[in-house]
């Protein structure tokens, strides 16, 4: 047994203005790639360099406003560009996979948004393309390189929550119905975009799951004519009898919570717990540490393009905070949350 800490570990997370500057394309100009482009701008040394868009228009805008230096109106010119260092793919969920594939046999080292594809096939498939070219390979899932999830990570290690037995997280989100996550064809539905999350938890605290039990009901015809998925809700059990309890919705808030369980404390992550913000680590006696950082959003996925940059400067093609075979195990996961959803779907109610 371990005894309880009397004070929480500190992250390891390296300074980002310390990671080596890299020129980035940006392939892609939606919401998220705003987002990271203005994060790394803000908080690291690397360089936003080019950017590519399926018009010249627009790749033109998005770079005068991330300060971008060259803008491509096609996303083969963008990966065609030898002086950019490293691709982030930031299009829809369903084009991930393709596009990403597309700047790996250009010779690009990638860092593709999350989800690295729509299926673990997919994500298999950039793993043996991206080993075969020596080339960089990460999914920006931004959750494991926040100085947040280190900690979490240590306690984990050095046996402070014991041996974790039970995940619990949800993660919910009102979207009207002219978001781009209530249409089928960008493989909208709450999977992709918000069980992600959880699902990455879970797999990463207890491992792959033997049993999987899931529902789900599809979002009412006036949210979504295309009849995404509105809620879906799984269990998981694995061979060693951890359980997890997942849920995501597009239909409104959720907690956003989750806890871990260990045969010797408690992980208790505040609301939105897959950003940046605190936890309480609780043991079973009784004791309680807590931990809190700044709640800065998505002005933090620095952490993730500074972690890319020293990997890819030292010469590596993976990352130990996030590997592909992490990122497959958590979307074979997803992938059995979808096969066993769609058996049980119901239709739900415009009343």
């Amino acid at each position: 047994m371990t005894p309880f800490p009397s004070a929480l570990p500190r992250a390891r997370t390296p300074d980002p203005m310390d990671a080596p500057p890299l020129r980035w394309g940006v392939l892609g100009t939606g919401w998220i790639a705003g987002r990271f482009a203005a994060a790394l701008r803000a908080s690291t040394r690397q360089q936003v360099y080019a950017v590519g868009s399926r018009s010249l228009p627009s790749a033109t805008t998005f770079a005068e406003t991330v300060g971008a230096e060259r803008a491509y109106g096609s996303y083969e010119d963008l990966v065609a560009d030898d002086t950019v260092d490293v691709v982030y793919v930031a299009t829809p969920h369903n084009h991930h996979h393709p596009h990403a594939r597309l700047a790996l046999e250009a010779g690009r080292h990638v860092v593709v948004e999350k989800p690295m594809g729509v299926n673990a096939a997919e994500a298999r498939d950039l793993t043996d393309v991206a080993a075969e070219r020596g080339l960089f390979l990460m999914e920006a899932l931004w959750t494991f390189f926040l100085p947040k999830f280190d900690v979490i990570r240590l306690l984990v290690e050095d046996g402070v929550i014991g041996t974790p037995h039970s995940v619990v997280a949800d993660i919910g989100e009102y979207f009207a119905a002219d978001h781009r996550i209530m249409r089928a064809d960008l493989a909208g539905g709450p999977m992709n975009d918000l069980m992600t999350y959880p699902a990455a938890l879970a797999t990463w605290v207890l491992g792959s799951p033997s049993e999987v039990a899931a529902v789900a009901t599809v979002a009412p015809e006036h949210l979504s004519p295309s009849s995404v998925d509105g809620q879906v809700a799984a269990v998981l059990l694995t061979h060693t009898g951890g359980v997890a309890s997942l849920t995501a919705s597009v239909l409104g808030d959720l907690p956003t919570t989750a806890s871990v369980v260990g045969s010797e404390a408690t992980l208790l992550l505040d609301r939105y717990f897959y950003r940046p913000g605190g936890f309480i680590v609780r043991g079973h006696d009784g004791s309680a540490l807590r931990y809190d950082e700044e709640g800065a959003d998505h002005a933090a996925l620095f952490w993730q393009a500074a972690e890319a940059a020293r990997r890819i400067a030292a010469g590596e093609t993976t990352t130990p905070l996030r590997t592909p075979a992490d990122t497959i195990t958590t979307l074979e996961t997803m992938d059995a949350i979808r096969a066993a959803a769609q058996r049980s779907s119901t239709t739900m109610s415009s009343a």
